[in-house]
């Protein structure tokens, strides 16, 4: 494979799963880890991605007061808006992070009075711009790569929560696997945030479904509805139906 095909297929998995390993890398591309740091540099020393200790992250995952170049922002926004509709005057909502869940709070009508509970700081922040709403952030360890908070200190909060619903961004969905993730302190607080909510409802652009990570977050059957911004009738959809899920 050329360098070019190699750089091209690295920038599309970091766009669709905000992070990457240096060794899932290199299994893929079938070449070494050394060829793949070397990308990596080349990438970040470009200014598509950011290289960090045994891997990359996003430029559009890892917020700035700048504004960001959000991935695949329309289809985004379209999960945004169905998200939206769900939420109602006098809700307890929590939230994790990510640009989706960005677009989500960005599309909260502006007469809305709810309370929002959130580990991560990016959505923090873009809470405070709602004019009726209340932000709770639960602060403890940072994870300066998600910039969202994990520990034993944030799950016992969390467990203390009976939320009307919770809002999560997804980096892998699959049929059979289930939600997957990279990064074990995430993951924890993922449960935790899952088990705090009456509902939890999961927000995944479509080249997300059928991707599976190396630690999963939850079983299919414990998804109780999955929004993206395709047609609910999509046939890569009905897999999903299937195993009890609710589609928007």
């Amino acid at each position: 494979m050329l360098k070019k095909e190699r750089q091209a297929h690295i920038i599309q998995q970091i766009n669709i799963h905000n992070k990457v390993l240096s060794s899932d890398l290199s299994t893929q591309l079938n070449v070494s880890e050394d060829t793949v740091r070397r990308d990596l540099q080349e990438l970040d020393e470009e200014g598509k991605l950011t290289k960090v200790h045994g891997g990359a992250l996003s430029k559009s995952f890892h917020f700035t007061i700048q504004n960001n170049n959000i991935y695949l922002h329309t289809e985004k926004k379209i999960i945004a808006h169905k998200a939206a509709g769900l939420i109602q005057d006098g809700m307890l909502v929590v939230l994790s992070g990510g640009t989706t869940i960005r677009e989500l709070v960005k599309s909260l009508p502006p007469e809305l009075n709810a309370t929002f509970i959130t580990v991560s700081i990016p959505t923090a922040l873009e809470l405070l711009e709602h004019p009726n709403s209340e932000v709770i952030f639960l602060g403890n360890k940072l994870i300066k790569s998600a910039q969202m908070s994990v520990g034993a200190e944030v799950v016992q909060r969390l467990g203390e929560i009976k939320a009307d619903l919770c809002f999560l961004g997804t980096n892998s969905i699959d049929a059979s696997e289930g939600i997957t993730d990279l990064e074990w302190e995430i993951i924890e607080v993922k449960k935790a945030m899952i088990k705090s909510a009456h509902k939890t409802v999961f927000l995944a652009i479509s080249e997300k479904l059928n991707t599976v990570q190396r630690l999963q977050v939850c079983k299919t059957e414990d998804i109780d509805t999955l929004i993206t911004e395709l047609p609910v009738d999509a046939e890569i959809l009905q897999p999903y139906r299937a195993k009890g899920v609710e589609i928007l």
